[in-house]
């Protein structure tokens, strides 16, 4: 069992940043990957990034690439997404989520925390 959850977000302009986090505890987190997913009102959960436990592959949807930059420190059994260039479209509810290996989907894994609001004024 993993526990996550997160924290950081919160209301930015266009073209601001934001660090989201996600605390691990539990089984030990060094041993998942872990991704960002988001949620904006009347949309489906849909992928932002990943990283692999050992934090040799990082993956990153094309809408965020160049913007976003996902990271992970096992000694502190916390991961970070740092957000820059912000927009109003990435105004959502961002997750992070645990899983034995790395992937782009809701299904591939298995442990959540409860979200954070991202909120990007124009």
């Amino acid at each position: 069992q993993v526990q996550l959850v997160e924290s950081g977000g919160g209301l930015v302009q266009a073209g601001g940043s934001l660090r989201l986090s996600c605390a691990a505890s539990g089984r030990t987190f060094s041993s998942y990957a872990m991704g960002w997913f988001r949620q904006a009102p009347g949309k489906e959960r849909e992928f932002v990034a990943a990283i692999s436990c050992s934090v040799e592959n990082t993956y990153y949807a094309d809408s965020v690439k160049g913007r976003f930059t996902i990271s992970r420190d096992n000694a502190k059994n916390t991961g970070y997404l740092q957000m820059n260039s912000l927009k109003p479209e990435d105004k959502a509810v961002y997750y992070c989520a645990a899983g034995h290996i790395v992937r782009s989907t809701v299904e591939g894994y298995r442990y959540w925390g409860q979200g954070t609001q991202v909120t990007v004024s124009s």
